[in-house]
């Protein structure tokens, strides 16, 4: 498949995923311009997934409105239909990750729920 700058396309970068638009094409990457957010990143060592006993527990925030990254080629596809208010595809997919939370009772899953506290009131909902 394939894709232009300007087209708008879904991305998935560090468990977060994202609508964006192409900005730039790079050999193994596409630089994506973000447009709003359908998945929130996860919390916690991306290469211990779902584990509480690592050596540094990350908060992770989504990707800024407008903010560009590098996103693997084969992590895009390309994005059909009305882009969604940033603010509003942010605050409802952080409520869609605690509500997943919330039924997992994982040491994980509460440490989560704390940086994902603290993400609310940065975000300022």
């Amino acid at each position: 498949m394939e894709f232009q700058v300007g087209d708008l396309v879904t991305g998935i970068y560090k468990t977060g995923k994202y609508i964006g638009e192409i900005t730039e094409i790079k050999p193994h990457h596409f630089l994506v311009k973000i447009k709003a957010v359908l998945k929130h990143p996860m919390q916690g060592d991306l290469h211990h997934p779902k584990q509480a006993n690592v050596p540094f527990f990350h908060e992770r925030k989504a990707l800024s409105y407008h903010e560009q990254t590098n996103i693997p080629k084969q992590m895009v596809r390309r994005y059909e239909g009305e882009v969604p208010d940033y603010n509003r595809s942010l605050k409802n997919a952080l409520f869609a990750l605690k509500e997943e939370l919330e039924q997992d009772q994982s040491e994980w899953a509460l440490i989560s729920l704390q940086c994902l506290q603290r993400l609310e009131q940065h975000y300022n909902f």
